[in-house]
């Protein structure tokens, strides 16, 4: 695998490339500060982009939670619509080897929603398909439980019923019961 090119923009925050760092206190605390200054669109997010993306595919499942994190986080100032060339690659975080990476991923992905309806559409179609394929996961009842959180939290976010007609019809479709019930409750949270 090739690494990254670390950015160098002068517009970029100075510790982004700690997000990457092998030292865990710099790279905890680069986390934090670049998760909140992403809260909102930024300028710079496509000077940074690339390396992000990049980060997905890391040997490092640190690396490959925190570049899933904030590329939903990006999304959200994404005027060219980039999330949609590489919402397959967080996909594929939600079913990496490493659990904990992959249900980080997972939680964060409702954010690309919040880009736009065109965006909003294809991660709703992409957590109705990732939904379906989980069911012979070690962890499926989790995958789906927090598919369907995100999908609350996106619909509380926008308001758009048809993210609500989506979760409804993805919890209907449970065979369990149990589970059934456990999905419409975190629904309802």
């Amino acid at each position: 695998m090739v690494e990254p090119k670390p950015v160098t923009s002068s517009s970029a925050p100075q510790g982004f490339s700690d997000l990457w760092s092998k030292d865990r206190e710099r790279r905890n605390a680069a986390y934090e500060e670049m998760m909140q200054a992403t809260g909102d669109p930024v300028p710079w997010a496509y000077e940074v982009w690339d390396e992000v993306v990049g980060n997905l595919a890391h040997e490092d499942n640190h690396n490959r939670a925190i570049a899933a994190q904030i590329l939903c986080n990006l999304a959200i100032g994404d005027p060219e619509k980039r999330i949609l060339r590489d919402l397959a690659s967080l996909v594929d975080v939600t079913r990496d080897e490493r659990f904990v990476t992959a249900r980080h991923c997972l939680q964060s992905l409702w954010k690309i929603g919040l880009a736009g309806p065109t965006q909003r559409t294809a991660l709703v179609d992409a957590l109705v398909t990732r939904f379906g394929e989980c069911v012979s996961e070690k962890n499926v009842t989790l995958i789906r439980n927090d598919i369907i959180v995100g999908l609350r939290r996106l619909h509380e976010a926008t308001g758009d019923e048809t993210v609500a007609q989506r979760a409804a019809a993805l919890i209907e479709a449970e065979d369990d019961v149990k589970y059934r019930h456990k999905y419409a409750t975190s629904w309802r949270r």
